[in-house]
C-alpha cells in the first residue's frame, strides 16, 4: 500500500511525500528510521477519497489510455515489476478516475492476481482488446513487446479516430452559429422591417414574402418547434441506443456520401490494425475476430466480423467470408487471401492497417479543404438572399417617396 505522510525534520522543516508499506505500522517505523517527526499519515486511497468531494471524476479518456499504455511500455521495457509499474504510475497520474483504478490494479497485483485479470476488472478504461492482448503476452512471455505494441496501437488509434472528428468540429460550429444567427434575425429583425414594408402598400417580391413568411412562422410557432426539436432529438436518441436503432444509425452513416467513405476507410483500418497486431501476439483467428467485432464500433461491421467468425470456424477461409460483404472491399479481400496462401496473413493485415490510415488521413484533409469553400459560398447564398429580400423593398420605398 501507499501513505502520504507530513512530518517535521531534525531542522524544523515541513517534509511531505509519499511511502510504499504493507501496513500503516511499518510505514511509520521507516518514516521515524529516517530521523523524522510525524505529523500525519493517511493511506494514498483515502487521500483520494477526500479529493473526490472536491473534485468531478473525470471520464478517462482516450488520450489519457494512450498516454498511460506508453508509460507502460517504457517501464516494463526498463525491467521495473509490475507491481512497481503500477504504483510509480498511479503517484504520477493527475485523472483522479484513472488514478483510483491504477491503486486498484495494483493493489490486485500485491494480492498475487495476473496482470490481465486485474485490468480486466476495469472495462471502462480497458478493452477487451486491450485485456486480451496483455493476457496473451503474460502466456508467450512477451509482456515488454506486447506493450509496446499497445501503445504504438493506441497511438495511431487515437491520431487517426482524432484527425478525423476535429475535421468535423469546424463545419459543425460554423453550422450552428449561422442557424443562431438566422433565426435570430428572423424573431428580431425582420418582422419589425416586414411590418415598415407592408404598411407602404407596395406589391413584394416573391423572395420577400418568403422572408416574411419564414419570419411569422418562427414568431408564432418558434416555440413549439424548439420543443418538437428536443422531444425528436431526445427520442431520437433513445432509438439509436436500441439495437435496431444503432444498427439503422450506422448503416446511414456509411451511406452519407463521401462522409461514408471516410467512415468506411476508418473501421476497415481499425479492423486491419486490431487483427495484425493480434495474430502477431499469438491471440488465435477466432478469438482476434471476436474481439475485433466488440471493439470495431460499427454494428454492421461487427455483424460481419461475427458472422465471418462462424464461417471460419465452420471451416472457410477468411478471405472467402469476407468476399460475401459488399461493405469489405476487394482489395483486402484479395491482400488477405494472399497472406492465407502465403502464412503471412499477419504482416498483409498491417500493411493494409498502414494503408487504411494513410486513407483516412487523406480524405480527412481533403475533406477539410473542400468544407471552407463550401461554407463560404452556402453562407453568401444566405445572407445575400436574407439581405436581397429585405433591402430591395426598402430601396424601391425610399425611390418613390424621393
Amino acid at each position: 500500500m501507499q501513505f502520504t505522510y507530513k512530518a517535521l525534520d531534525n531542522n524544523g522543516e515541513n517534509k511531505e511525500g509519499t511511502i510504499d508499506a504493507i501496513n500503516m505500522e511499518v510505514a511509520i517505523s521507516s518514516i521515524q528510521k529516517r530521523g523524522l517527526v510525524l505529523s500525519s499519515i493517511v493511506p494514498l486511497e483515502d487521500e483520494l477519497m477526500k479529493k473526490q468531494f472536491f473534485l468531478i471524476p473525470k471520464k478517462v479518456s482516450n488520450k489519457d489510455v494512450v498516454i498511460l499504455s506508453r508509460q507502460l511500455a517504457t517501464l516494463f521495457d526498463a525491467q521495473v515489476s509490475a507491481l512497481r509499474v503500477f504504483k510509480l504510475i498511479s503517484g504520477e497520474v493527475e485523472n483522479i478516475t484513472l488514478r483510483k483504478s491504477l491503486i486498484e490494479i495494483a493493489d490486485d497485483l500485491q494480492g498475487g492476481s495476473s496482470i490481465s485479470k486485474a485490468l480486466g476488472k476495469h472495462p471502462k478504461i480497458f478493452s477487451d482488446f486491450y485485456v486480451n492482448m496483455v493476457k496473451a503476452g503474460e502466456e508467450t512471455g512477451k509482456l515488454n513487446d506486447t506493450f509496446v505494441y499497445l501503445a504504438d496501437y493506441m497511438d495511431r488509434t487515437y491520431e487517426v479516430a482524432a484527425k478525423a472528428k476535429n475535421a468535423l468540429i469546424y463545419p459543425s460550429f460554423v453550422i450552428t452559429v449561422f442557424v443562431g444567427v438566422m433565426v435570430l434575425m428572423f424573431t428580431t429583425i425582420v418582422p419589425k422591417i416586414a411590418a415598415i414594408l407592408i404598411d407602404s402598400g407596395q406589391d413584394l417580391p416573391i423572395y420577400t414574402k418568403i422572408v416574411i413568411g419564414a419570419s411569422n412562422f418562427f414568431v408564432d410557432y418558434g416555440l413549439f418547434l424548439l420543443v418538437a426539436l428536443i422531444v425528436a432529438v431526445f427520442f431520437g436518441i433513445r432509438y439509436i441506443k436500441t439495437p435496431t436503432g444503432a444498427y439503422a444509425f450506422d448503416r446511414f452513416k456509411l451511406s452519407i456520401p463521401f462522409i461514408g467513405d471516410l467512415y468506411r476507410k476508418l473501421y476497415l483500418s481499425m479492423i486491419a490494425d486490431n487483427m495484425h497486431t493480434m495474430v502477431l501476439s499469438g491471440i488465435p483467428m477466432l478469438r482476434a475476430l471476436e474481439i475485433t467485432s466488440n471493439v470495431v464500433g460499427n454494428e454492421i461491421y461487427k455483424e460481419i466480423l461475427s458472422e465471418s467468425m462462424i464461417a471460419v470456424k465452420g471451416g472457410s477461409s477468411l478471405s472467402v467470408s469476407f468476399s460475401q460483404y459488399p461493405e469489405i472491399p476487394g482489395i483486402l479481400v484479395q491482400m488477405v487471401k494472399v497472406g492465407e496462401e502465403t502464412g503471412e496473413l499477419g504482416n498483409i493485415l498491417k500493411t493494409m492497417a498502414k494503408f487504411y490510415q494513410r486513407e483516412v488521413i487523406n480524405a480527412v484533409d481533403t475533406l477539410v479543404d473542400l468544407i471552407e469553400p463550401v461554407m463560404i459560398v452556402l453562407l453568401g447564398l444566405g445572407v445575400g438572399t436574407l439581405l436581397a429580400s429585405v433591402l430591395m423593398p426598402i430601396y424601391n420605398i425610399a425611390s418613390n417617396v424621393s
